[in-house]
């Protein structure tokens, strides 16, 4: 498929979401199906696969690997109660695209919400809906007063596609074509309740699916699960890396250089040292990926338990190797020199988009460092995403940290949602 992504990329980013031909592909052979579960048509594939899905995708249009990785979304909706899922997933045979996309879920502002009979009317704006353009339902976050308690609450809840409206703000650099658009109602619509879970519920949610569906992809526990989902990140990152280095090999090999009188640009000992180095890169973020891939999958193979303070490393490692990938794309653009950045070379839509997948929140790498040198001190962890509440502590004990004089971390498995 990799000729036709190339081919319609262009097209997707003028179009803001994927040309229709590529969408159509992706769809035929599956991709948006990969986490969902066999049972409704899916793959629920493993970690090791799915990443290795989407860094083929990445070589031909980071933005349909992106949506692959997105359309994971479904997922929650499993956690709903049985009508909602039943609702979610009527048409999933006949779908073209993602089924669901996910919007402001965590994020500190979302909508706001009322409580009503039967469920809760919600109003608001919610940005970041990636797959919103080919999507049949939505997941966004919002607030409202609990009336028993008098508490402000958080939850999240699932609207049709028929309630709400896309916002034309996708206005971006890179990744264009991933109709990352906001959503919007303006005015109240009602969101029954058997569309709505609080996120405070998510994990406990979330670990209930493991084992009640066939595949690999329902035996990961929850902190397998969203390791599982950086490792696509990174893969995707390797991608497009991966794909701007073959694309810099193929033009080296018929441009003549600018001031040196070599027959073309490969001839050049400046040129080579370049592809050497990034293929080096390459293959060492590939050895990263795939060793904690395939941890994530050995874990839940043999029902052993990924806990809290697994996860600072393992994330850390993956968002390092994203910047890594990042440096490389732009060394190649930098050593093919101004042909580069016509909008025509696939390079510098490489650039560009690996430049907007590093900026995201969770793959900044100082912050991502910062969380795993706390870790590595026994420090107390940040609460990463505020809109889940921790859990009571479990028994899980940890081993002392290595640093004597140090105060050991006490039982972490209550951060995870925090996280």
């Amino acid at each position: 498929m990799l000729p036709l992504l190339r081919k319609n990329a262009a097209e997707g980013e003028q179009l803001g979401a994927l040309a229709p031909a590529t969408l159509e592909a992706l769809d035929r052979v599956g991709v948006f199906k990969i986490t969902i579960p066999t049972e409704l048509g899916g793959s629920a594939l493993g970690a090791r696969d799915s990443a290795e899905i989407v860094k083929a995708l990445g070589q031909g249009d980071a933005s349909a690997g992106w949506l692959v990785i997105v359309s994971s979304a479904a997922r929650n909706a499993l956690g709903f109660d049985s009508k909602a899922r039943d609702e979610v997933f009527a048409s999933i045979a006949d779908w073209v695209g993602p089924i669901m996309f996910g919007a402001t879920v965590f994020a500190p502002k979302v909508g706001d919400g009322r409580e009503v009979d039967g469920g809760y009317m919600v109003k608001g704006k919610w940005s970041f809906g990636s797959g919103c353009k080919h999507a049949a339902w939505g997941a966004v976050g919002f607030e409202y007063d609990d009336q028993a308690s008098g508490e402000r609450r958080r939850a999240m809840g699932i609207l049709s596609r028929d309630q709400y409206e896309i916002v034309d703000d996708w206005k971006v650099m890179g990744l264009q074509a991933t109709s990352s658009n906001s959503v919007r109602s303006e005015t109240e619509i009602f969101v029954p309740d058997y569309r709505v879970v609080h996120t405070n519920d998510l994990p406990r949610l979330t670990e209930a699916l493991r084992g009640k569906y066939s595949g690999l992809a329902f035996k990961h526990g929850p902190i397998g699960g969203m390791v599982a989902t950086t490792c696509s990140f990174a893969a995707l990152a390797v991608g497009i890396a991966q794909g701007a280095l073959d694309s810099f090999v193929q033009q080296a090999t018929k441009r003549p250089p600018f001031n040196l009188p070599y027959k073309t640009m490969s001839e050049m000992a400046s040129i080579q040292v370049v592809a050497g180095k990034a293929r080096a890169v390459i293959n060492s973020a590939n050895a990263v990926l795939w060793r904690h891939a395939d941890e994530i999958d050995r874990r839940a193979l043999a029902q052993e338990e990924f806990f809290p303070w697994n996860e600072p490393e393992i994330t850390t490692d993956l968002v390092h190797l994203i910047h890594e990938c990042l440096r490389v794309v732009d060394g190649l653009l930098l050593a093919l020199g101004s042909s580069a950045v016509v909008l025509s070379n696939p390079l510098q839509r490489a650039v560009r988009d690996i430049h907007v997948l590093a900026t995201h929140g969770a793959f900044r790498i100082d912050p991502a460092a910062e969380i795993s040198g706390r870790d590595m001190f026994g420090l107390d962890p940040f609460p990463m995403i505020a809109a889940l509440s921790s859990p009571p502590a479990a028994n899980a004990d940890r081993p002392p940290v290595p640093q004597p004089g140090r105060a050991r971390v006490g039982d972490m498995a209550s951060a995870f949602p925090t996280r």
